[in-house]
């Protein structure tokens, strides 16, 4: 039979932890555990607790378990741009696995700003983040100073080293990059071009260059001769960037870009300039996301498990405020080689 609760008087008449208890008839700690650890109550006991949560359209008072806990439930992830696919996958996992442990997400995008992105970080410390999700290793040493006099747990994610200092999960950029580079080298290749994003404050893009680079100088060629262009992420600065190798003279028999946005844009140019894609020009990308799929000719390029990486950084993340986790934590996930049509041995269509 129900019960009709008696609201204490106050100003908005809240219903209490208590009020929901005596509705209920359980204790107090039975119905925190129905909210907090539902899996140690009965689904009998939890059922009746849970309708009366809703009936009485009671909500718990994080502040105060917070205090209580030294915890307030709450996770940041700060990324470079919620425009690129990739993040949205890796976040969507991240946010997902955390919304499984009764947490709590704060996403915000750093529009590649290092300045932003510091002040980004400082206000979610400041607002009771309990762990912290970043973007690649590439800040300033004083932020994470500012973390680990906090005791902020951090996870960073779509990048890899064995030795960080801080917990990681991802993977080898400048690997993967080499790898698919060799792999157009022993195709034939001899002359080439890069597009990428700006190297100086991104460690994923500065290695994907470096593994190029590396892949090169390993099979003899002349390094030196590769044009690198450095643009922001996005379809249209693609095609500028090819534009501009072309206008520099003659074109490569192989342009690689930073990601799989550029290098649908450099794809585009080179078909509007003339070019056949692969047979005058071949061009491939990183990431793999669904645009690789639908450009005409499809692109090469590396997949990378973005989605797995977000939920094993949850997990992470979550571990290491638990204390179930010890830092550092280095997890390093494996990419691999989609081969399209966009990649074929100099002046040979596939």
């Amino acid at each position: 039979m129900d019960r009709f609760i008696e609201m204490k008087p106050g100003k908005r008449n809240l219903p209490t932890l208590e009020d929901v208890a005596a509705a209920a008839q359980v204790s107090t700690a039975t119905v925190s555990r129905c909210l907090n650890e539902p899996e140690k109550v009965s689904e009998k006991t939890r059922d009746r607790v849970m309708k009366t949560v809703a009936k009485l359209n009671y909500s718990p008072n994080f502040g105060a378990r917070a205090i209580a806990a030294n915890r307030t439930g709450i996770f940041g992830a700060v990324i470079p741009t919620m425009e690129n696919a990739i993040f949205a996958r890796g976040i969507e996992a991240f946010q997902k696995t955390l919304v499984e442990n009764n947490a709590t997400t704060l996403v915000a995008s750093s529009a590649y700003d290092p300045e932003r992105e510091a002040q980004q970080i400082r206000t979610m410390v400041a607002r009771g983040a309990d762990g912290l999700l970043l973007i690649g290793a590439d800040r300033d040493a004083g932020i994470y100073d500012f973390l680990n006099q906090r005791n902020i747990p951090v996870v960073i994610a779509w990048a890899y080293s064995s030795d960080s200092a801080q917990s990681c999960v991802g993977f080898n950029n400048r690997s993967a990059s080499r790898k698919l580079v060799e792999c157009a080298i022993r195709m034939g290749h001899k002359s080439f071009a890069y597009i990428s994003a700006p190297t100086t404050t991104n460690d994923r893009a500065r290695d994907r260059v470096l593994g190029a680079q590396q892949a090169i100088a390993d099979s003899g060629l002349d390094v030196a001769a590769m044009a690198v262009v450095e643009t922001n992420y996005s379809i249209q600065n693609g095609r500028n960037a090819f534009n501009r190798i072309a206008e520099a003279g003659a074109v490569p028999s192989l342009v690689i870009c930073g990601n799989d946005v550029l290098a649908v844009g450099a794809i585009q140019a080179a078909k509007d300039a003339g070019f056949a894609v692969p047979g005058d020009v071949s061009v491939i990308g990183f990431d793999d996301i669904e645009l690789a799929t639908v450009i005409s000719p499809a692109l090469t390029t590396v997949h990378v498990p973005h989605r797995r990486m977000g939920q094993i950084a949850g997990e992470t993340l979550f571990g290491l405020v638990k204390g179930v986790e010890e830092q550092p934590v280095h997890i390093e996930l494996e990419t691999m080689i989609v081969e399209r049509e966009s990649l074929a041995a100099p002046g040979r269509q596939r």
